[in-house]
């Protein structure tokens, strides 16, 4: 019993473990740069470096501010929120999980959603910078610190992975151009919902952009470092639902309906998008 539990653990991890080294070596690294970056902010914010963008983009979100327009904004932004983002990250990786009958995309875009999280934790904490006064800000108000902004962190890693997973499901350019395009204007939509309601300043946004990008860039690496390591090693398509992960020696799947050996019709084309 011992060893086959030990077998099944060794199989699942085998072909991933380049995917959770750089995951969790990369998930580090994020944390440790929104350490870092939140001194380097704290600093240039105690000198009144960043007033001359922060002060003016919200004065020019409260020009264009009326009841109808605040009622639409704040009903996007709730989107990103606690609530919300859950919800719609829940939706998106149930249909990338289906049709790419792959585990992949609870991985990915999970993983990334607790670094994210972390990250938005730690750089809050360590910072405690202040929001903009409610008198500048549309109700409902929100009282916890501003910097990172969370809502436009957590969006820019979510929607960025999903974009990307969504991408190596599409064979035509011009789809994967318009969603790459959907996914970025979403993201910067969301950044600037955050300052036009005077919910967080501008560099706030502008951090978590950065913070996340980097994040979503690391993810991407690891995914492609995960099919570059399998196709080296001729262990075939990555593993799917119907066909589980194989080492050496034990190329049956469990269901026995035959061998996936490397060299066969399987293992010599490209990975399945994943």
């Amino acid at each position: 019993m011992m060893k086959s539990l030990t077998d099944r653990f060794g199989r699942w991890l085998g072909p991933y473990a380049a995917l959770w080294i750089t995951l969790i070596v990369g998930g580090f690294l994020i944390i440790t740069l929104a350490l870092l970056g939140a001194e380097v902010y704290q600093s240039v914010v105690a000198k009144d470096g960043v007033a001359g963008l922060d002060q003016p983009a919200l004065e020019l979100a409260k020009q264009y501010r009326n009841p109808g327009v605040d009622a639409v904004v704040t009903a996007f932004t709730n989107i990103g929120g606690g609530i919300g983002m859950p919800i719609m990250t829940s939706i998106l990786v149930a249909w990338l999980t289906y049709t790419s009958r792959s585990w992949r995309p609870l991985i990915l875009v999970g993983g990334a959603a607790v670094v994210s999280l972390t990250a938005t934790t730690v750089g809050k904490t360590l910072m405690g910078r202040t929001r903009p006064q409610h008198t500048d800000a549309v109700p409902p108000f929100e009282f916890s610190p501003s910097f990172p902004s969370g809502h436009t962190l957590n969006t820019t890693v979510v929607i960025g992975v999903v974009v990307y997973l969504m991408c190596l499901q599409m064979a035509k350019i011009w789809i994967r151009a318009s969603v790459i395009a959907s996914g970025a204007l979403f993201i910067i939509a969301m950044g600037l919902s955050r300052v036009f309601l005077g919910h967080h300043w501008m560099t706030d946004v502008m951090a978590a952009w950065l913070l996340g990008l980097a994040w979503v860039g690391i993810v991407i690496l690891a995914h492609q470092l995960f099919h570059t390591i399998r196709r080296r090693a001729h262990a075939g398509p990555a593993p799917t639902f119907e066909h589980p992960a194989l080492t050496p020696g034990n190329e049956t799947p469990e269901n026995g309906q035959g061998s996936h050996k490397a060299g066969n019709g399987s293992g010599g084309g490209e990975p399945t998008p994943g």
